[in-house]
């Protein structure tokens, strides 16, 4: 089976979930290989291959760490002309889309991004997505190079399988283009206990409904074992980080459960959410756009609708 290749989203070896939804996704349209960059390859080794990782491509830190995203890029382009895959899958975070972007343009290549699902059909490897606000569903294939696809997370569930993963070490060679710009400092953001916003199963939400008090949003999500997330009139407001923000400005999700409390759904914020399984909506506005798209509604006040929810969990 020709390879595919696999983008390895870790933390100093940690391999993240969206990581093995890409290495199931992988496992339909060829031989997973996942392509690991930095420290820790210790630590992944075991994860990537009970994923389905048969081989692993491991680069060094150093030259493509030390720098922001063009590095990663290059070193992909050199083992894409080095392996020639059926396809190479990222994840669809901001870091990841671009790093999809100038790959395409170095390996002259089709791009897609923001898929929920990929398959083959009839030989060839074919995309679909949601845009519009959910309102349309594209199914595309890559014309050109090879398909470079950024898939967003939950896009589906991950298959841990029983194998060995074979470990290649890889040397790329970084151009001093690629080297504009250097990371000199970085830290973990403090952590709050709940899951990463992107990769949440469940994301509860809150807008403007909630007048600043996102008491009632956080604690329904610690019941849920949710992450938190913000409209961006709620951040605009300043009542809530913007690295919560769901939309067209802020971060893409793709949760089985999407809880809006207080939230109006203009376009631009269903842009980020639109690809939910199930959508629930608490407004007081029954003429509210968010209840086009939701699954279930609550016509009510998410003040007196969210405590009822959270007595009804703790009880269970």
């Amino acid at each position: 089976m020709t390879e595919v290749l696999v983008l390895v989203d870790h933390l100093d070896g940690a391999v993240r979930k969206t990581t093995h939804e890409l290495l199931t996704i992988a496992r339909r349209i060829g031989a997973p290989s996942a392509v690991f960059i930095g420290e820790g390859l210790e630590q992944a080794t075991g994860t990537l291959a009970e994923h389905g990782a048969e081989k692993i491509y491991a680069i060094p830190s150093g030259d493509v760490t030390d720098y922001l995203v063009a590095p990663k890029a290059e070193a992909l382009a050199q083992i894409i002309e080095r392996t020639g895959p059926a396809a190479v899958l990222l994840p669809s975070s901001f870091e990841g889309k671009e790093i999809a972007a100038r790959l395409a343009v170095k390996t002259g290549s089709g791009l897609v991004t923001d898929a929920v699902d990929v398959a083959v059909e009839e030989g060839r490897i074919i995309t679909t997505q949601a845009v519009f606000a959910g309102s349309y569903t594209v199914r595309a294939a890559v014309t050109h190079g090879t398909p470079i696809i950024a898939v967003k997370p939950n896009s589906t569930a991950p298959q841990p399988v029983t194998g060995a993963a074979e470990l290649v070490e890889v040397r790329v060679e970084v151009s001093e283009a690629a080297k504009a710009a250097r990371i000199v400092d970085s830290k973990p953001r403090e952590k709050t206990g709940r899951p990463e916003l992107t990769e949440a199963a469940i994301v509860v939400a809150g807008g403007r409904g909630t007048n600043g008090d996102f008491g009632p949003v956080e604690e329904l999500a610690d019941l849920l074992g949710a992450a938190v997330g913000a409209s961006r009139a709620a951040v605009d407001a300043g009542w809530y980080p913007h690295q919560f923000q769901i939309g067209q400005t802020g971060k893409t999700v793709s949760p089985q459960l999407y809880v809006a409390a207080g939230i109006s759904g203009a376009i631009q914020h269903r842009a980020g959410m639109q690809t939910s399984k199930t959508v629930v909506a608490v407004n007081k506005d029954p003429d509210a756009p968010i209840f086009e798209l939701a699954d279930f509604g609550v016509v009510g006040d998410l003040f007196t609708v969210l405590p009822q929810a959270a007595q009804k969990l703790a009880r269970s």
